[in-house]
């Protein structure tokens, strides 16, 4: 076990403080990007006191424990953000390269502003420089599973996060 289950919590309580105190009553749509993030924007939401709406988007860029190295859409939001403030969920910003083709693709659809909050950070593995806003964990580079993130479909539900044995 990389991170209890207990230390993400607390971690995700954390986080929701900090980013309902920056929205404040400022309505916010929380853009979740599917599949790894759906534990931890569940999560999260229940515990932010701004007001949200909830869209998913669906991008493709692993096949097993290896980054292909492009992303593809594999689902687009529902309604359109242009106008609204947007907070994008990731599970994690390793690579980079998701990151940053969510944050220019949305950027083209007018919104008022986008955020990143990201499950994990895994800066030693970035292509392309990108940040994210809110981070719960800095990790080393390991590939690591549960809390929503998997190895080929496998391990998403664990509750801890867990580093996949080789």
């Amino acid at each position: 076990m990389l991170i209890s289950s207990a230390d993400i919590n607390r971690r995700v309580k954390e986080l929701a403080v900090q980013i309902s105190a920056e929205y404040g009553q400022r309505p916010v749509v929380l853009v979740g990007v599917l599949k790894g993030s759906f534990i931890f924007m569940a999560d999260l939401v229940r515990h932010l006191t701004c007001p949200v709406r909830i869209e998913f988007i669906g991008t493709k860029s692993y096949s097993g424990s290896s980054s292909s190295g492009e992303v593809q859409l594999t689902k687009d939001l529902d309604k359109p953000i242009q106008g609204e403030d947007v907070l994008l969920v990731e599970d994690i910003v390793d690579t980079g390269l998701t990151l940053n083709y969510l944050q220019h693709m949305l950027a083209q659809r007018g919104p008022l502003s986008i955020r990143t909050v990201a499950f994990l950070d895994k800066p030693s593995r970035r292509r392309i420089e990108v940040q994210a806003d809110y981070v719960g964990f800095v990790i080393e580079d390991r590939f690591v599973v549960g809390y929503g993130l998997d190895f080929d479909q496998k391990y998403r539900n664990l509750s801890d996060l867990c580093v996949l044995a080789a």
